[in-house]
């Protein structure tokens, strides 16, 4: 079986996150994409440390088609540098596993 991912980015309005998500799994990039509202962002941009109000995405794919996703989060990303990090998932439940691999290309 397939290696599975989970993919965070974060956005700073819930359309853009919304619409990210739909176009990733109706294109069965993913399986899913959780839209978390409500986190606060802390970091570093052009030599300013930044504080804002975001929307995390929480997508769960196959390890294969990251470069996929990462491209089509590119073109719709309004940010110059999206964050886009993938983490392996190392176990999980048989039947959300298979539900995974069958929701995906």
């Amino acid at each position: 079986m397939d290696d599975f991912i989970v993919i965070l980015c974060t956005t700073d309005k819930f359309d853009i996150a919304k619409a990210i998500s739909k176009h990733l799994v109706e294109n069965k990039l993913v399986a899913c994409s959780n839209i978390i509202p409500n986190i606060t962002s802390i970091y570093r941009w052009e030599g300013k440390v930044c504080e804002d109000s975001e929307y995390l995405m929480i997508i769960k794919t196959k390890t294969s088609l990251f470069s996929c996703v990462k491209e089509e989060i590119q073109k719709l990303h309004p940010y110059d540098v999206p964050e886009i990090i993938a983490i392996p998932i190392s176990d999980g439940s048989k039947a959300y596993l298979d539900w995974l691999y069958s929701s995906v290309k």
